[in-house]
């Protein structure tokens, strides 16, 4: 290990000795203590190790929220190998694609979620299921070795340890590289802000290929405290959760607070434990959770995958409307477009610098040169900082024009690439509009060829057949032509200003 480094393995085995007998995973009913989860994520590493896995191998892991997911990140901090989830909700052909381009040499995988798997371009794989084994299938708990002696990689922590596949402009997913540098230091800045104890518990309810879900385990392991893995977002369990087993934070997205204060109301229940929230929803809703939970504070944020989690957070109430302030460890400005400081209250990309910010794209040098040039990462969103440091998110930038249908990334790229695949098609422009359940939605603006007739719900199901159903339009509109621009291009931002409502 680094003579100057703190790793994930580091935290984990730090945890064992100060916090051994106290709970930090559960999982239906199963306990796992601080101490057992060190133990746990040795036996996995010293399995992985006799199977050959070795630093910067990749090791891909297609499943719901579970034991084996959590101790899969202890056993990659302890060889120096990359874990790589992937999102269920995508396609087929998505998920064929990330598995190509990461090449893992395991590759894990719950049994429901097999038939994403395709057909070709396994081979070489080590294949391990969560399920009963059948060749070539090997059983996960085949990797738990009793041999636990396997040192530790020698690795700085500036090194990746998670591959998170991001959508891409040109509607490719891209695998952004994050680091234990970068993880640990955006769940210390977490765990201060909120403080964070050893009596905290985290509703682990958001899937743990989201960036969001492995900081909250993350900043509640750092505390010492306690993460209950749950398999799916099921509101009347939750609030069981919370005034049962001392559930005290959770991220979400909308609609998910609205549908647990519906559950508390069902149920009679004031959530008496739960103390922080954060993520994205309304004010409307935020002011439910005032009025519902006064103990309760929702925290504003602003973040990316690629930032390995939030770089400015405060509470709501202490500047609505707001992305928060900076948080310790970040540098976050605004700049022009020729990367010149913005004054305050002037309106441009906002670019950060500082340890969370992530290795760069996996395999897309191009992309990491323009991301990380003149020493920035430039997150292609606008934004504007006021005098008091707070930041207010302002929109996508034209180059990275993006819509988040319940905190999801959706790229217009990469719907619209579904969409003319449908030969009645000429021509689309996909935008993002307001919807009261997603808080935004996808709609798409499409021209038939002459003499083809379509259906707005025979589009939907054709897009939704070929990407993710989440990134599908949720409203279509068939025009005779679409607005252009100069050079004869499609004018987006016309489109997008008469279409752009619900």
């Amino acid at each position: 290990m680094g003579l100057r480094s703190f790793t994930l393995h580091d935290l984990i085995n730090r945890n064992a000795r100060l916090y051994g007998s106290n709970t930090a995973l559960v999982f239906g009913d199963q306990r796992v203590t601080h101490a057992q989860y060190a133990e746990r994520t040795a036996r996995l590493a010293a399995g992985l190790a006799a199977a050959g896995v070795g630093q910067g191998d990749r090791l891909a892991i297609l499943a719901p929220n579970g034991l084996e997911y959590v101790d899969l990140f202890g056993a990659a901090a302890q060889l120096g190998a990359i874990v790589v989830p992937i999102n269920w909700r995508l396609s087929a052909e998505e998920v064929a694609y990330v598995i190509e381009d990461a090449a893992p040499r395991v590759l894990i995988v719950a049994d429901e979620f097999k038939a994403l798997l395709p057909q070709q371009g396994l081979d070489g794989m080590q294949r391990y299921t969560l399920g009963a084994a059948q060749a070539p299938w090997q059983a996960v708990s085949a990797l738990y070795l009793d041999r636990t002696t396997v040192p530790p990689a020698d690795l700085n922590d500036d090194e990746g340890i998670v591959i998170i596949h991001t959508a891409a402009v040109g509607g490719r997913p891209r695998g952004a590289l994050l680091s234990h540098r970068g993880l640990i230091s955006a769940s210390l800045q977490t765990q201060l802000a909120w403080s964070l104890t050893p009596a905290d518990v985290n509703l682990g309810v958001l899937p743990l290929f989201h960036v969001a879900a492995i900081g909250f385990l993350l900043a509640t392991q750092q505390a010492g405290g306690a993460t209950l893995l749950m398999t799916r977002f099921d509101p009347p369990s939750l609030v069981k959760h919370i005034d049962e087993d001392g559930g005290s934070l959770i991220g979400t997205f909308p609609p998910m607070l609205g549908a647990l204060l519906d559950a508390a109301a069902a149920q009679g229940s004031a959530l008496a434990r739960l103390r922080v929230v954060s993520g994205i929803d309304v004010p409307e809703t935020i002011a439910r959770l005032r009025i519902t939970c006064p103990h309760a504070t929702f925290w504003s944020a602003y973040g990316q995958t690629e930032t390995s989690g939030s770089v400015s957070l405060a509470p709501f109430d202490e500047c609505p409307g707001s992305a928060g302030r900076p948080t310790a460890l970040n540098t976050v400005a605004v700049v022009d477009e020729l990367d010149r400081p913005l004054p305050v209250g002037a309106t441009g990309e906002i670019v950060v610098r500082g340890p969370m910010v992530f290795q760069g794209y996996w395999r897309c040098e191009a992309d990491n040169a323009f991301t990380l040039r003149n020493g920035w990462h430039h997150t292609g969103d606008m934004g504007r900082i006021d005098a008091e440091g707070y930041l207010w998110y302002s929109g996508r930038s034209p180059a990275k024009e993006l819509i988040k249908p319940g905190g999801e990334n959706v790229y217009p790229a990469e719907v619209e690439r579904a969409i003319l695949e449908h030969p009645a098609l000429a021509q689309a422009v996909v935008v993002g509009v307001p919807d009261v359940q997603w808080g935004e939605a996808v709609k798409a603006v499409c021209v038939l060829k002459a003499g083809h007739i379509l259906s707005a719900e025979d589009l939907i199901e054709f897009v939704g057949a070929r990407i993710a159903r989440y990134k599908k339009p949720k409203h279509v509109v068939f025009v005779s032509a679409l607005p252009l621009g100069s050079a004869d291009s499609i004018d987006r931002a016309a489109v997008k200003a008469a279409h752009g409502g619900a």
